[in-house]
């Protein structure tokens, strides 16, 4: 694996990057594709590529689940599986332990789950995550960790911390793939002295990039930010930083001037389902009911497959007849919407125009 940035902005912390993995060169900033499943929903994996798609994520607690490590395995490593020869990121199921609060209970070694699909119990630590993504065949894993709700009290947030420290210190020592890149993950919920705790511990044990985790879990904009800014200082310079879980336009610009190379989120296809556009100017309801006759694009000069052949009527009628197509074209057009973005993002940092460029977005 090698990351190098190609170029640092003169006015801000941006930079463009070029992480080299085992299935392919991701330039950054980039947004990485959510995949849960094993599929970005909706679409198939020419679509990906046609929209600019870089890097695709999986997910070790319902791939666990569903097909299982047995089907994967046969099918000879999840990029076999789903037909996806480019990067795939797995995250490692530590996400669970925050989302599925009420269905767990944690303990030294890993965290006790009743599955959310029929109630049976397992279990999951960073052992059993590591040989699911080894399974898996990723090319980046994660590191099994602790995300911290918001508002999280002092001394559970302090307890987490050095549980995930723990938990990450096991997770690289377990065996892993070929090639298989591992990210440590930066805790420590709103306490920005156990933000740098966690960052400055982790980088003691050596990753090859680093996560900020825990945030765009219910918390004030400006709290994201300070997460952010409490991490980024404390990790090397020469590694990728990747703030998961965040997908909204304006968000990423803030976090790249800060120094973050690497994003994630379910946005795109998740809002699609519910028959919104994503813009370079705000969401856009498409079902409502002032496009019923409307002849333009879902997004005027998108050059998506969508926007080029579909009208936001047709859209619209599809959406509202609840025909598959009208969420897939939907989908379309949100992957290729945030690609775009980050596309144009990192002109702008090689052309030395990102602080004008991010400034004319928040006037937009």
């Amino acid at each position: 694996m090698t990351f190098e940035v190609v170029k640092t902005d003169a006015q801000t912390k941006a930079r463009l990057g070029r992480l080299t993995t085992a299935h392919g060169v991701v330039e950054t900033p980039v947004f990485m594709d959510v995949g849960t499943q094993g599929t970005v929903k909706a679409l198939e994996p020419r679509d990906l590529v046609e929209n600019g798609a870089q890097v695709v994520l999986g997910n070790t607690y319902h791939l666990m689940l569903r097909p299982g490590a047995e089907v994967i395995a046969a099918g000879g490593g999840l990029h076999k599986f789903m037909r996806w020869d480019g990067p795939i990121l797995t995250d490692s199921g530590g996400f669970q332990v925050f989302s599925l609060a009420k269905m767990r209970k944690i303990t030294e070694d890993g965290c006790r789950f009743n599955s959310h699909l029929d109630g049976h119990e397992f279990f999951l630590g960073p052992k059993e995550s590591m040989a699911m993504q080894r399974v898996i065949g990723s090319d980046i894993a994660m590191v099994f960790d602790e995300c911290l709700p918001y508002p999280c009290e002092r001394d559970r947030a302090e307890k987490s911390v050095e549980q995930t420290i723990r938990w990450a210190q096991v997770s690289k020592d377990q065996p892993h793939a070929e090639g298989q890149l591992v990210f440590g993950i930066v805790q420590g919920g709103v306490y920005d002295d156990l933000r740098r705790h966690c960052a400055e511990e982790l980088v003691k044990i050596g990753f090859d990039g680093y996560a900020i985790g825990g945030v765009s879990v219910g918390e004030p904009e400006e709290y994201m930010y300070k997460a952010v800014d409490a991490s980024v200082p404390y990790l090397p310079e020469d590694k990728p930083r990747y703030v998961m879980g965040l997908g909204v336009m304006h968000q990423m610009a803030e976090c790249v001037a800060r120094g973050v190379d690497m994003f994630d989120c379910v946005i795109p296809t998740r809002v699609a389902r519910h028959g919104t556009a994503i813009t370079r100017n705000g969401n856009v309801a498409i079902k409502a009911a002032k496009w019923i006759l409307d002849q333009g694009p879902v997004e005027e000069g998108c050059e998506c497959y969508c926007c080029r052949n579909f009208t936001r009527s047709y859209v619209r009628h599809l959406l509202n007849a609840d025909e598959i197509l009208g969420l897939r074209l939907l989908t379309i057009h949100n992957v290729y919407a945030l690609n775009r973005f980050m596309k144009e993002m990192r002109a702008a940092i090689a052309d030395g125009t990102f602080a004008d460029w991010k400034a004319q977005l928040h006037r937009q």
